[in-house]
């Protein structure tokens, strides 16, 4: 199956394509490059540019009418850059994401994978959150995922009396960590924000110490708890959106909700780790010593949750399979040949629309 892959050269998004690639499908890549490397996006169809650039969108699907999905990645991501940046994230999470949504419904195009964040959620007593769970996002990048959830749930529900009805499945995310198991991708930004990042530049020298922001937190020991799944068990969540499609709403009517247009699933281990247990197991996996220090808790941070996972494997017969310590051993593994697979000058071919 060919599919459109906005983002795919973000860290998330490039993972996915070679889990797609791995299964037999073909992904088509769109992305503005204004994050992601260039890098990954060799040897893969790609077509630089924004979602919101209808013209380019309907080029994309002209030349490859035979795209079946679009798998939504492309966003601004960082929490704390949408507390001091809101306008950018509401203008290029949600209005790009609407002129894509538009662009896809006057193609006649009916699914789409979304990318949505854990984020969205409020903290329950017990952290523990399934998809009818309370939302409560506490941050502008993350009310940008919510109201993209809103708006692409009204666009479903409008469109299904057209000929060409649009469903969508919002995978909401926990904390993906690791990198991909064969090492085509993994983590790229120079200032990492996410916490194996930060972790892996204080291990490095590259950070003086690693900061656990929050001590105070009403868990069993006073830091944020998180659900972190290994990019690559995200990566799989995916194909099987994709490859089980149809069969998430059949299951979703079998459920006695109606024909239902537009579908939420949590994507993450199904288990709760605090941030001090986090950073123990990544002290014992380091060769190097890692200095940590207590601070406040950042703007738009909560006390997290931890993912209920029954949709996601009742829906699209997923579930997590890798470890924290194997994300750990990926994350280690992509550090040592992190400058070789981001080098522009490397000679890999790739099939570039400009």
């Amino acid at each position: 199956m060919k599919v459109l892959v906005t983002g795919g050269a973000g860290f998330i998004g490039s993972t996915t394509c070679s889990a797609l690639e791995d299964a037999g499908h073909t992904p088509v890549v769109l992305d503005s490059l204004v994050s992601g490397p260039e890098a990954f996006t060799r040897g893969r169809l790609f077509y630089h540019g924004d979602m919101a650039d209808t013209a380019l969108v309907r080029r994309i699907f002209a030349e490859h009418p035979d795209i079946a999905a679009t798998l939504h990645f492309a966003a601004r991501i960082v929490v704390t850059e949408s507390v001091a940046q809101p306008a950018l994230y509401y203008r290029e999470n949600v209005v790009g994401s609407l002129t894509l949504f538009e662009t896809l419904l006057a193609l006649g195009q009916t699914r789409v994978i979304f990318s949505s964040s854990a984020s969205i959620y409020d903290s329950p007593a017990d952290l523990r959150v399934d998809e009818h769970s309370p939302l409560k996002p506490l941050s502008p990048y993350a009310r940008s995922k919510r109201m993209t959830e809103e708006m692409l749930g009204d666009l479903c529900a409008a469109s299904q009396t057209t000929p060409t009805p649009m469903r969508a499945i919002a995978l909401r995310y926990f904390n993906p960590v690791g990198a991909d198991p064969k090492l085509r991708s993994g983590p790229y930004i120079a200032d990492p924000t996410h916490i194996l990042g930060r972790l892996m530049a204080a291990a490095q020298g590259r950070a003086e110490a690693f900061e656990i922001t929050g001590t105070d937190y009403a868990t069993r020991d006073g830091t944020g708890l998180r659900d972190y799944i290994h990019i690559w068990d995200l990566a799989q969540a995916h194909v099987a959106a994709l490859e089980g499609f149809d069969g998430a709403f059949e299951a979703a009517a079998r459920e006695g909700r109606g024909q239902v247009s537009f579908l939420p699933i949590n994507v993450g281990s199904g288990n709760g780790v605090t941030v001090r247990e986090l950073v123990t197991a990544f002290k014992e996996a380091s060769p190097t010593p890692v200095t940590v220090r207590e601070g406040p808790r950042r703007p738009g941070d909560s006390a997290g949750a931890y993912a209920d996972t029954t949709r996601a494997r009742d829906s699209l017969g997923w579930k997590a399979q890798l470890t924290v310590a194997e994300a750990m051993q990926s994350a280690f593994a992509w550090e040592a040949v992190r400058g070789e697979r981001l080098n522009p000058a490397a000679t890999q071919e790739r099939q570039f629309q400009p």
